[in-house]
């Protein structure tokens, strides 16, 4: 049977992306290169993005002589370099392989993006990966700018002294953040960033890196909002919104478990006000005594983050300064004990992720602790060099792929959910009983 190849792309020094004929594109994970064909990929969803990496070779597949290389030019043009191309794919889909590519000299970490394997075929970009989630709730499409200013707009005067409105106003026009947005198109989820302070040090954290190598895509909360400006908004949200989400916990913040003497009284006056809505909190569950409160005081679910289910990855990545990976299992057992509602947010690559011993270790944590629903999210951290990392720490052994892994989450815990996005209370019961077998 002939394989159909897909062809590799490649960038020049100008960020130009093309595709190099006669050669095919590879994928990476664990170390392992693999040559792509068509039906490892899917077109490249809409509102992904492409990207070169610097300071790096491509790896690509010749066709002609049937063998993997290595170029630091283009074949067809001697003396002139090219770069490897990576895709950041939009959310709800998973990565199965990584950008291959070897490093130069004295390369530096790549910027905050999961860099999925790319290449092209007919007419079209294509991505090595699979789709876990269909809910348009981050569909760029959807969000048209205009519209978002519109709404920005229509409710200066009804929030004129809210900082909490301001701060989610600079996130929607200036970083472009798709909750933010959200909240001015009163549809989905909208973001309740509440915290200056973590006891986390993640790799990849997104608002606050101390070296210089990494560099943080958006600035920090400087303040925490009171109940009352918090309640304000989410009340807004939820009487604007069928099936509403409002979230504590995000990427421009601490950890929220952090802000609770003013996220307790919030939740309690919000649910006191309305039976409706869900009120999420995207946390590192650090805090089981806190967790516990939160519970009590009416929060529905929680979004635990994760990179691994083994101990000393999940310290490598997070580099936790006040709690143990043992707190976070706590936290969650307290909650779960509870009737509130748990997500991962499980961070993933390929590599790692679908090692066998990491794949024996989620099936070990859900074994043994109340999850209902993982999201499933591609990390944005240097691949190779996270791979790196985590095989000195604990090698996880061969990868046996990212969508084997999530099968066999699927065949042994039927009632654990699957997706992308934080999912309302409407469909916790659903969830409940059929697990992955609802419309998603």
């Amino acid at each position: 049977m002939n394989k159909k190849f897909v062809t590799a792309l490649v960038a020049d020094a100008d960020g130009n992306v093309f595709d190099l004929e006669g050669y095919a594109a590879v994928g990476w994970r664990g170390g392992i290169m693999s040559v792509l064909e068509e039906k490892d990929m899917i077109k490249t969803p809409f509102g992904s993005e492409v990207m070169f990496l610097p300071d790096r070779k491509p790896v690509l597949y010749n066709v002609l002589d049937n063998r993997i290389e290595t170029l630091d030019e283009n074949p067809f043009a001697p003396g002139e370099p090219i770069y490897p191309v990576a895709v950041f794919n939009s959310p709800g889909f998973v990565n199965t392989y990584t950008s291959a590519y070897e490093e130069k000299k004295d390369a530096g970490f790549l910027p905050l993006f999961p860099y999925g394997a790319v290449g092209w075929a007919g007419d079209f970009y294509v991505s090595a990966a699979f789709q876990v989630d269909d809910e348009p709730r981050q569909d760029l499409r959807l969000m048209p700018i205009e519209k978002v200013q519109k709404g920005v707009t229509n409710l200066k005067k009804k929030f004129p002294k809210n900082r909490l409105f301001k701060h989610i106003t600079n996130c929607a026009l200036v970083y472009g953040c798709p909750a933010a947005k959200n909240f001015f198109l009163a549809r989905y989820e909208a973001p309740l960033p509440t915290s200056t302070t973590c006891n986390a040090r993640c790799l990849g954290c997104i608002s606050l890196q101390s070296g210089a190598e990494i560099r943080s895509c958006q600035n920090r909360i400087t303040f925490v909002p009171t109940a009352q400006e918090i309640s304000e908004i989410a009340l807004h949200h939820i009487a604007k919104v069928k099936k509403a989400v409002v979230s504590f916990g995000q990427g421009c913040e601490g950890d929220p478990l952090f802000a609770a003497k003013v996220i307790i009284p919030a939740v309690k006056f919000i649910k006191k006000e309305t039976d409706l809505g869900t009120v999420n909190m995207n946390t590192n569950a650090s805090l089981p005594d806190v967790i516990e409160k939160l519970s009590e005081a009416g929060l529905d679910s929680i979004r635990v983050s994760m990179n691994s289910a083994r101990e000393k990855c999940y310290d490598a990545y997070f580099r936790p300064v006040s709690y143990t990976f043992d707190d976070v299992k706590k936290s969650i057992d307290i909650f779960g004990g509870n009737g509130g509602f748990i997500s991962l947010n499980y961070l993933n690559c390929p590599g790692v992720t679908d090692s066998e011993k990491e794949a024996e270790a989620l099936m070990s944590f859900l074994s043994n602790h109340p999850v209902n629903f993982i999201q499933w999210r591609n990390l944005n951290f240097d691949p190779q060099r996270y791979y790196k990392m985590m095989k000195n720490i604990d090698d996880g052994g061969l990868p046996i792929g990212m969508d084997k892994v999530v099968a066999m989450v699927r065949a042994k815990f039927p009632h654990v959910g699957h997706g992308y996005f934080n999912p309302p209370k409407e469909r916790f019961k659903a969830i409940a009983e059929h697990g992955e077998k609802i419309k998603m």
